[in-house]
């Protein structure tokens, strides 16, 4: 059961990885070799540009969080309070400690629901995912049963993804609160609303309702 897989950069001695900032969004993490601290930097959701916290070294430069970035391109998030790199010493990421509660997912059901939607050039599809969340929307009893009573976006929305994810993965445990982490995560992939196309579907199939 994992958050995030810990990746080793190429340009430079150190690690990476993914964390879920407190503010709402994605985190990226890299320790250099000896640095007396870690280097954090959010991720800009219009830009995809790492964002450096005030306090991060010089060192770890824009380059160097882009090849973290990308190195960590839909991993799973990691929520850890320390991480020692070789002989460095101990240093706290940007989770508080008291934290006593994270939410996991197990990695081959994020992979396998990731590898469901890939295209030919090897990368994950919000069009391809989208249109596989209203073709199934359009024939589902229970979705036209939750629009004649007028359920919420959200609402169906859970139920329709939640259904593929279980599906998808063979995981019929998967609970809600791990289809939505899932959704956070493949929504990291790329900077732009995952569901923009079903949310759209389905809010004009509910004013066709009116």
């Amino acid at each position: 059961m994992i958050r995030t897989n810990t990746v080793e950069l190429k340009s430079a001695k150190g690690i990476a990885y993914r964390n879920k900032l407190h503010s709402g969004g994605s985190g990226i993490v890299v320790i250099l070799d000896k640095a007396k601290q870690p280097g954090i930097a959010s991720i800009s959701k219009k830009t995809g540009e790492a964002i450096p916290t005030a306090n991060t070294p010089k060192e770890y430069t824009q380059e160097i969080f882009k090849e973290a970035m990308e190195l960590t391109i839909g991993l799973p998030f990691r929520n850890q309070v320390k991480v020692v790199y070789k002989g460095a010493a101990e240093v706290p990421a940007e989770e508080p400690a008291e934290e006593k509660v994270e939410l996991t997912v197990k990695s081959e059901d994020y992979a396998a629901i990731l590898n469901a939607y890939i295209d030919k050039t090897g990368k994950f599809s919000y069009t391809l995912f989208n249109k596989d969340l209203i073709k199934f929307a359009h024939s589902s009893s229970k979705v036209r049963s939750m629009l004649d009573e007028k359920a919420s976006v959200e609402k169906i929305r859970l139920y329709v993804v939640g259904t593929k994810f279980r599906n998808i993965s063979g995981n019929k445990e998967l609970s809600d609160a791990e289809v939505r982490l899932i959704s956070e995560l493949l929504d990291e992939i790329q900077p732009k609303g995952i569901f923009k196309e079903f949310n759209d579907k389905i809010r004009a199939d509910l004013r066709g309702k009116n």
